[in-house]
């Protein structure tokens, strides 16, 4: 099958859906309102980890794809990807996750392990991706596949192809509040320094009293990614020393390395957040088929690929649905 396609989107789940369905064999144009390195995938930390998203029951199928897939890339160069092993910690204990038992290798911390406050924890491994370098790979072999790149900001899912005959697939994260109407869909700001690698090699994540303020990080070959925050409904994107101020300070008294460490960079980005994952086909007016597939929160990264592979099946099933003249029924995952 040779369906063209237009992906509206450019982060990690445009790119990832995008080089999916080029690889496939279809014709793909991502449009996008700003190009990947702009988008809030850029900003993220990005630590496998599907924390915080549902539906649950297809999350860990997502999930697991997504880790599979991120572990093969992991041993590829240029693709921004390395398995890192760390901890994370916490002052009380509590129920690990359900996607916890994809992760075969997590163990209870050893006490010296621990951080002074912290009193439990656990080590084990995953993909640690540094996003600037993995987006600019995914743009590469999207092109590679055929697949092009627009820049051009839309007002509507309409705008996208007056050609009932193309395929839209909506991977606008948040921007899909405006270009649908979803409603459901708000912004999580998030937001992170970068500053020189004093020598870390491992990742570091730690329970916080107040959910809004995170403390990660994330080591890279030559910078780190000190986190975070979490805001509900903040829309700004712009820097604030005050809030880069205290991300630092945090990270610093929990790895005392980092206070000689010069600040590089502040990323800002807001995380697309609904009660549930949207991945569902539906018809526009025109009789368009529509796949949506956004409102993945901080999850992005850690879904990509299994809701690409989702939206693959999507597209064929929905392509043989349209010779009706009705829509085929909506299928929410």
């Amino acid at each position: 099958m040779n369906q063209r396609v237009i992906v509206v989107g450019s982060g990690v789940i445009g790119l990832t859906t995008a080089v999916r369905l080029a690889e496939a064999g279809h014709r793909v144009e991502v449009v996008a309102a700003e190009p990947p390195q702009a988008t809030t995938s850029a900003v993220a930390g990005a630590l496998w980890g599907p924390w915080l998203v549902e539906p649950r029951g297809p999350i860990l199928p997502w999930a697991a794809h997504s880790l599979k897939v991120l572990r093969e890339l992991a041993d590829q160069p240029d693709t921004g990807v390395r398995v890192a092993t760390g901890i994370e910690v916490s002052r009380t204990k509590y129920d690990p996750p359900g996607w916890a038992s994809l992760l075969p290798d997590r163990k209870p911390c050893a006490s010296e392990e621990l951080p002074s406050g912290y009193s439990h924890g656990v080590r084990y491994s995953a993909p640690l991706i540094d996003m600037p370098v993995h987006l600019d790979y995914l743009l590469t072999r999207l092109r590679a596949a055929g697949g092009t790149l627009t820049i051009q900001r839309l007002t509507s899912l309409d705008q996208a192809s007056t050609d009932p005959q193309t395929a839209i697939v909506n991977c606008s994260g948040i921007g899909a509040r405006h270009l649908v109407h979803d409603m459901d869909l708000v912004p999580v700001r998030g937001y992170h320094v970068v500053a020189t690698n004093p020598g870390l090699t491992e990742f570091l994540e730690a329970d916080t009293d107040d959910a809004a303020d995170l403390l990660a990080i994330y080591p890279h070959s030559d910078h780190v990614i000190l986190g975070g925050t979490a805001e509900p409904e903040v829309w700004n994107r712009d820097p604030d020393d005050a809030i880069a101020a205290a991300i630092v300070d945090r990270c610093v008294r929990l790895e005392p390395r980092l206070a000689d460490a010069t600040i590089l960079e502040h990323r800002v980005g807001l995380r697309p957040t609904r009660p549930t994952i949207r991945v569902e086909a539906e018809r526009s007016a025109i009789g368009s088929l529509i796949i949506h597939n956004y409102g993945h929160s901080g999850a992005g990264v850690s879904l990509a690929w299994g809701c690409a592979q989702e939206v693959a099946a999507l597209l064929p099933a929905a392509v043989r649905a349209s010779g009706c003249t009705t829509p085929p029924p909506a299928m929410n995952a």
